[in-house]
């Protein structure tokens, strides 16, 4: 059995490398708006037997029950690597062989997106890594067993992940997924979101919030 865990953290707390861009009201639409998009896509995969989110938050709780999803209810959150962790155990406790992280806070990614990820596990003992655009982050990563490595989200993660895996003497697959890519963290990304993301949802809001010409730039 596979599982998409998603975590997803207080919306009060979203995005605070945009502060000096976007008011903590419009970081939490951004942020609602990512959720709406993440979990619309996970539930179009038709390869993944369940889709769990890890969380304390109650309105991402309400957004699971929305789409159908298992919530695995954290008592605080300390991390996000530390969420999946605790999440990745309980994916295992019931049933689950291998179990794919997918952060909220991919944009441009699609469920064929995610179904690529999903044709590359084998069956057998691994990982896979979908690497950030700049080529130090996981975006997206597919344990099987789902504690084989532990998480280490954050700066420079992908090399983190790639020290444990040696570590434990896995097979690794990388994959480079443009999409999949390019995660929202800084005021460049929504540049390369606007550009990107023609005739999105999120594009459609970064417009309305006149990004561009918050930044200086002409459209």
């Amino acid at each position: 059995m596979r599982y998409i865990l998603i975590p997803v953290k207080d919306l009060s707390l979203a995005k605070k490398r945009l502060a000096p861009l976007l008011s903590q009201e419009e970081r939490m639409r951004l942020a609602l708006a990512m959720i709406e998009m993440t979990f619309a896509a996970a539930t179009r995969v038709q390869t993944i037997d369940r889709i769990a989110v890890v969380t304390n938050y109650l309105p991402a709780m309400a957004f699971a029950e929305k789409y159908g999803m298992e919530v695995i209810k954290e008592s605080n959150q300390t991390s996000e690597s530390a969420s999946i962790d605790f999440a990745s155990l309980e994916v295992k406790k019931r049933g689950g062989r291998a179990v794919l992280r997918l952060p909220i806070d991919l944009p441009l990614m699609t469920a064929g997106d995610i179904e690529t990820v999903l044709d590359c596990d084998n069956g057998t003992r691994s990982v896979l890594i979908v690497p950030s655009r700049d080529g130090t982050g996981t975006n997206a990563i597919l344990r099987r067993p789902p504690d084989l490595i532990p998480s280490h989200f954050g700066p420079g993660s992908l090399a983190k992940h790639l020290a444990e895996i040696e570590r434990v003497k896995s097979a690794c697959t990388l994959i480079t997924l443009p999409r999949i890519a390019l995660d929202i963290d800084r005021p460049e990304d929504l540049v390369v979101l606007i550009n990107e993301g023609v005739g999105s949802p999120l594009s459609d809001l970064l417009a309305e919030l006149n990004i561009l010409e918050r930044m200086g730039i002409r459209a």
